[in-house]
């Protein structure tokens, strides 16, 4: 008999106002979060009885899996995507900020740090620029993650998460617009959330780190 596991809630978010993304896109991009949050529910039960079923050495269940990672990752950066942000932002952590303290340590000030971020965003095609912080470091750094699961740092935080697939600004902005979105994403960053999840990760850290 497979083992019951508790389901996945989609989590709520109130986000209305923001600036340079419109309630219209957040309706959206919502209702696509749930979609992710309903995939991963419904492959991890099928996984599970597949497994006791025996049949966990088969390509359908091999694929499931796969499938499961981008389902997953979809649900969890969309959360971490979602809560770093909020109306009225202000535009750049505070100069005694934890996230800024973190940012010029690792890049040597914030405009470094900044350009190197949007540039990632910038890159061609389709997924997430993210802020990771290492957990034996301390230190930032930026990354391009394709298809939510693939070019995650393993063992990293993620501290700033940008959604940049174009279901995130194609209702607000033209494709070749991505830019204008992304300087609308750091007028909406949420950085006492960002800081939060730095002192989180500082609480984690290995002893001596």
């Amino acid at each position: 008999m497979a083992t019951t596991r508790p389901a996945y809630k989609p989590k709520t978010f109130n986000l209305s106002g923001l600036q340079g993304i419109s309630d219209q896109t957040l309706e959206m991009h919502f209702a696509l979060y749930g979609g992710y949050v309903t995939n991963t529910n419904k492959l991890t039960d099928e996984l599970s009885e597949m497994a006791h079923k025996g049949e966990s050495a088969t390509p359908a269940y091999a694929e499931m899996t796969r499938r499961l990672g981008f389902e997953y990752n979809g649900m969890i950066l969309h959360e971490y995507y979602f809560g770093n942000l909020k109306a009225k932002g202000p535009g750049q952590p505070a100069a005694n900020a934890p996230s800024m303290s973190v940012i010029q340590r690792s890049f040597g000030d914030w405009d470094t740090w900044l350009k190197d971020f949007k540039a990632i965003g910038l890159m061609r095609g389709v997924g997430w620029a993210i802020a990771f912080q290492d957990p034996m470091t301390g230190l930032l750094s930026n990354h391009w993650i394709t298809l939510h699961q693939e070019g995650n740092p393993a063992g990293f935080k993620p501290i700033l998460v940008m959604d940049v697939w174009e279901h995130a600004f194609l209702l607000d902005y033209k494709p070749a617009e991505r830019a204008k979105y992304i300087e609308a994403f750091f007028a909406n960053i949420d950085w006492d959330a960002v800081n939060t999840r730095l002192e989180a990760a500082k609480a984690e850290r290995p002893i001596g780190s």
